[in-house]
């Protein structure tokens, strides 16, 4: 390999140059923002790095993160990357078993905790898991067997008076090649895979995604950015590395169900995000309306179907272009303003994005674009960019990635980007990964005439029919979750005649509605007439959509939502098909039961 290719650090330390005079970022903690400014961030690396080192961490050394979102998991990454080590970053939902068994596969010697709350629950297990010789608490600990960050810093700033060019020298012995960070994929059936990602898998990544940016990098140097995606998950992680590398302000929230507060104090300019967040924000948009009356309700839903027709490769020219502006000019500039008034840019990522959000976000004049890729590969292998911005599509590959289909329609990847394999685990590393480089994702897709890529579904999602019928959930659950009234669904069918499916209402906007029609309840609304029927008729409007033999013939309707916590949904919000299926079986059964 190329030693003109960068590795993490070298990337990182070229966009920290690059700042502002004055602050970093900024973490919420208690509801009070705490700044870094740039010159503590630069010199907290250095002395973690060189603390890290006096604890025994060398080249190789496997580093444990479990910790929400803070200026402190950025700068512990980068001390990590920067000596060498190997960050191993762990889920703050993740379980304790889960947790003992990551530190045990991967071999880490240091284990880095936020607070004792979050350690509880791995705590009991400690003392089994003989590898981990040190655990270093973020925000302080009362237990006496933790090493507080601030000492750990004060370890290192003792050696740096010591050793001063200690610091540099470790850092020129990094590799691109080496590598960076083991991360273990959540998976929706079994324990956790460890990714093995290097240096050069990530940087390149970055490198190639910042040329299809929708706004020139120059454009976000100095701008606030909201993150509110675990750094967990390579996603945010690897595009959090695109903001340092352009000189961006990064914010980090306390708790996702402030993120409405937190955007009118940030004023964001770009986020990444998942669907979720922007199906509920369009869902709370679409019941708005029904507060109003008269002809303040007629303009308004007049402006929001007007999204539904939306496309960004066509925008509209002419008087259509005059009623788009007026449209902006009374509705969609409020609807801004919920994100704080200068949010420019989102991008999508983890899984697909309705078409219905994409062209309304884009309608209401906040440029969305929508990426495509795994953990395996670094992660973005397609990404939309203005210019090319097709609905329903994932977008076209990034420099250097290949992709193609394999001839069970299986979308296949090759590139820089691609995992070195699956830690400790050499044949499920080569079921995936090809003699010739390919990697095979597992999701079914199709490349259309112009290069764009459309993501069908996962091969292990997808089902038969008895009828012989090939089944995709997760297009069945996209035009039924566009509904206001649906929070979550689940289509299920396999060997069965028909698709029936687990819903979850929701629950706030049906009990709007029921305020607004004055209908008299009994309380429990899985069981009441009039919410039932309002869910039909949802379910009905989206089968309209659907083949004959995809259509929703019948549905259960569910008390509680999906969660991580039950193991119900990973912590990328994938639903974990087995759970669900095993955990609602007697309900399923009930759908089939005339069969």
């Amino acid at each position: 390999m190329s030693n003109d290719h960068l590795t993490l650090p070298e990337l990182l330390n070229a966009g920290l140059h690059t700042y502002p005079e004055g602050i970093f970022s900024s973490t919420k903690r208690d509801g009070v923002w705490k700044e870094t400014d740039v010159a503590t961030f630069k010199e907290q690396v250095r002395h973690a790095a060189l603390g890290l080192w006096e604890l025994g961490v060398r080249k190789g050394t496997k580093v444990s993160i479990h910790s929400e979102n803070s200026t402190e998991w950025v700068m512990l990454d980068l001390a990590i990357l920067s000596m060498g080590a190997v960050n191993v970053p762990i889920y703050t939902t993740q379980h304790g078993d889960q947790i003992k068994y990551i530190l045990e596969d991967s071999g880490c010697l240091i284990h880095i905790v936020s607070t004792d709350q979050l350690f509880k629950d791995t705590k009991p297990l400690m003392k089994g898991i003989e590898c981990v010789k040190k655990v270093i608490s973020i925000r302080g600990s009362a237990h006496k067997s933790l090493m507080p960050l601030t000492e750990l810093l004060e370890l290192g700033q003792k050696l740096d008076k010591e050793q001063p060019a200690l610091f540099e020298t470790l850092q020129k012995e990094v590799r691109p090649d080496d590598l960076a960070t083991l991360i273990y994929t959540s998976g929706t059936t079994g324990m956790p895979k460890g990714v093995m990602l290097t240096h050069y898998n990530i940087a390149s990544n970055v490198e190639a995604s910042l040329e299809k940016l929708p706004f020139p990098a120059g454009a976000f140097h100095g701008k606030a950015i909201l993150s509110y995606l675990p750094l967990s998950h390579v996603f945010e992680r690897m595009i959090e590395y695109m903001y340092i590398s352009m000189g961006c302000r990064i914010y980090y929230i306390e708790h996702v169900d402030e993120i409405r507060d937190d955007m009118a104090y940030i004023k964001p300019f770009f986020m990444a995000t998942v669907p979720r967040l922007m199906e509920k924000i369009h869902t709370g948009v679409k019941v708005k309306g029904q507060e109003l009356s008269g002809i303040q309700k007629q303009l308004y839903y007049w402006a929001i179907y007007r999204t539904e027709q939306y496309d960004p490769e066509h925008p509209p020219a002419g008087l259509e272009a005059l009623k788009h502006r007026i449209a902006d000019k009374l509705i969609y500039s409020k609807i801004r303003a919920l994100f704080g008034g200068n949010l420019a840019g989102v991008v999508s990522g983890g899984a697909a994005l309705p078409p219905e959000i994409f062209k309304f976000m884009n309608a209401i004049g906040v440029v969305c674009v929508q990426g495509y890729g795994l953990t395996e590969t670094s992660p973005v292998i397609t990404v939309q960019y203005p210019g090319a911005m097709r609905i329903g599509s994932s977008g076209k590959p990034i420099r250097d990635v290949e992709v193609k289909i394999a001839e069970n329609g299986e979308i296949c990847a090759r590139g820089p980007n691609i995992m070195q394999g699956y830690y400790n685990k050499p044949e499920q590393s080569n079921e995936v990964l090809t003699d010739d480089g390919w990697f095979k994702t597992g999701d079914i897709g199709r490349i259309d005439e112009d290069g764009f890529l459309f993501i069908t579904d996962r091969i292990k999602s997808m089902f038969k029919l008895s009828t012989g019928k090939y089944v995709s959930p997760q297009h069945i659950e996209g035009e039924l979750s566009g509904s206001g009234f649906i929070e979550q669904v689940v289509v299920v069918g396999f060997q069965k005649k028909f698709c029936a499916a687990l819903v979850v209402p929701a629950y706030a906007n049906i009990q709007k509605k029921i305020e607004r029609d004055e209908v008299k309840t009994d309380g429990d609304l899985t069981k009441d007439p009039y919410v039932h029927k309002l869910i039909e008729r949802e379910i009905e409007k989206a089968n309209q959509q659907l083949s004959p033999w995809e259509r929703v013939k019948k549905f259960v309707l569910l008390r509680e939502p999906l969660t991580i916590e039950a193991g119900e949904l990973t912590p990328t919000l994938k639903v974990k098909r087995s759970v669900v299926r095993e955990r609602y079986q007697k309900e399923i059964d009930s759908m089939y039961a005339e069969e």
